[in-house]
């Protein structure tokens, strides 16, 4: 597993949340945990939501569906509740990067 790999989500929300995007470092693939943040579907987000599209909630286009990155609900796993690997976000690191540095700085004061 690598950091920015998209799983399918095998969880409850999974028409709402289709993927999740595994954000922790290599360093800690000895866990049997992994962090992922939620990859929400674009449509099932209000369409004057203020932050889609900017730092904080970048947009992404997997197998054909309009998804947004949703860091405040970002979660920690068990490896059993990943589903399949699907691809990757690595090309978009930095935007994830950024997004979880919003969240977790003091960027608003």
């Amino acid at each position: 597993m690598a950091q920015f790999d998209v799983h399918r989500n095998k969880g409850a929300l999974r028409e709402s949340i289709p993927f999740v995007v595994l954000v922790q470092s290599a360093q800690f693939d000895g866990y049997r945990r992994r962090v992922v943040v939620p990859l929400v579907r674009r449509n099932v987000l209000p369409a004057n939501s203020p932050t889609v599209g900017r730092r904080m909630n970048p947009t992404f286009q997997i197998d054909g569906i309009d998804v947004v990155l949703h860091p405040l609900d970002m979660v920690s796993v068990s490896l059993e509740q990943l589903g399949d690997l699907i691809g990757s976000l690595a090309e978009h690191g930095q935007n994830i990067a950024d997004a979880l540095d919003e969240l977790l700085t003091r960027s608003w004061g």
